[in-house]
């Protein structure tokens, strides 16, 4: 029978208590970047499969009117097409969904674009004609809760989904920055986003959900007037991290929304700044930029993930790759040691994140029962395992169920 029991930590389990155990020497190496962390590419970005070693994340926009088109019909054709994709090349997709993008047509269902007093608002954004969804339409209202929840039903345990973003206004964003501004018509009422956010915390019990910083000025969103709603479980992420002011506006967001303590729940991610050409060409420069190492900002934020499409025209994969290792966890085996079928594991999260989803100490074959999606950045755990597979030549794991194939947790180990 294989048996796993209680985890200790060192404050109720010292060392001292293992000292009848053998330390096993074991040596290990984070290689490579960590899976549902770093760099993202887009996926229909050739270097998603030509150096596919080099990532582990891909992105995409999604449009709401290629899964329903009639009223109660979902077609998730694209949406698994997308995931299926990703999957192919060993990485885990972050998907967003939007209505509205520069320039173009509105992606609201046809039938909603049909219904009687539905009227969409066309807006010149960036000096091109953009359509704007009708948010008087309780229909849209209707049809946008289901959506979310349809989705959670079919993907809210799918390893190919790292990560979910969601949002309002250009591109999903959280702004109109540019064109016609009208909260509760092109933009929805403060009342249906409460709604929506309660549903969405009720909907997704696994994956983790994440709206643009852009959410904190009180014009758009309820969160200043109803500051309960900073309760439910989100993440975050910053459209233009890294550029020159970032340390003001962008800044001032993160901080109202808890950056510091919400990312201990859910993931801190972003894109890099388009603000100006300049932004994308040096954000990775070793040597930093506006006085900024990416790295120390990644470690500042508690950053996992961060879009960065355009990096392979300025930087070597190999930068790319080195960059993404410094975001979200790391694992590392500071002690092994092992007693008969038992085998105690003390384990440090090394990164400036934790895991988003359970994984877990394995010892030959034996899974622990502390999920390591608790350990936080600096912290470390003593995983006591016992089971009919434990012995002085197991070699420990960490085995996680949201992985696809090809995708290996790894740790650092220099255990003599």
């Amino acid at each position: 029978m294989i048996l796993a029991v209680a985890s200790c930590t060192p404050s109720d389990k010292s060392k001292g208590e293992y000292a009848d155990f053998d330390r096993v020497p074991l040596q290990s190496k984070v290689e490579n970047v960590q899976p549902m962390t770093g760099i993202v590419l887009w996926n229909t970005n050739g270097r998603s499969t030509t150096a596919k070693d080099k990532i582990q994340l891909e992105f995409s926009y999604m449009l709401y009117s290629d899964v329903c088109k009639e009223l109660g019909v979902y077609d998730w054709t694209t949406v698994d097409r997308l995931l299926e994709q990703a999957a192919s090349r060993g990485h885990q997709a972050v998907i967003r969904f939007r209505y509205t993008y520069v320039g173009q047509q509105c992606a609201v269902p046809d039938y909603i674009k049909a219904w009687p007093g539905y009227e969409e608002t066309v807006g010149k954004s960036e000096g091109k004609d953009t359509y704007f969804p009708d948010w008087r339409c309780e229909e849209l209202q209707r049809f946008h809760l289901e959506f979310h929840k349809k989705f959670a039903e079919r993907y809210d345990n799918d390893p190919r989904l790292a990560f979910f973003q969601t949002g309002f206004g250009l591109w999903a964003e959280y702004h109109i920055y540019d064109g016609p501004r009208i909260i509760g018509q092109t933009f929805p009422s403060h009342e249906f986003q409460e709604k929506f956010f309660r549903a969405m915390d009720e909907y997704f019990k696994n994956t983790t959900w994440s709206i643009s910083k852009d959410a904190a000025p009180e014009l758009y969103s309820p969160f200043e007037s109803k500051p309960e709603l900073l309760d439910i479980r989100f993440g975050l992420f910053d459209d233009s991290f890294m550029h020159e002011t970032h340390h003001q506006y962008n800044r001032d967001c993160l901080l109202f929304f808890n950056v510091d303590e919400r990312y201990k729940t859910a993931p801190v991610g972003g894109e890099f700044s388009y603000y100006k050409t300049y932004d994308q060409q040096h954000t990775l420069d070793k040597e930093g930029m506006y006085g900024r190492l990416f790295e120390d900002e990644v470690a500042k934020y508690h950053m996992t993930y961060i879009n960065g499409n355009d990096q392979p025209k300025y930087q070597s994969m190999d930068r790319i790759k080195e960059a993404s290792m410094s975001m979200g966890y790391k694992f590392e085996i500071k002690d092994f040691r092992v007693k008969g079928n038992e085998a105690a594991v003390l384990i440090s999260n090394i990164g400036v994140a934790p895991i988003y989803r359970d994984a877990y100490v394995s010892v030959g074959g034996v899974k622990g029962e502390y999920s390591l999606k608790n350990l936080m950045p600096g912290d470390e755990h003593w995983v006591l395992v016992t089971g009919d597979g434990v012995s002085a030549h197991s070699v420990p794991e960490i085995v996680c169920d949201h992985l696809v194939p090809g995708q290996k947790i790894e740790f650092d180990a220099d255990i003599r």
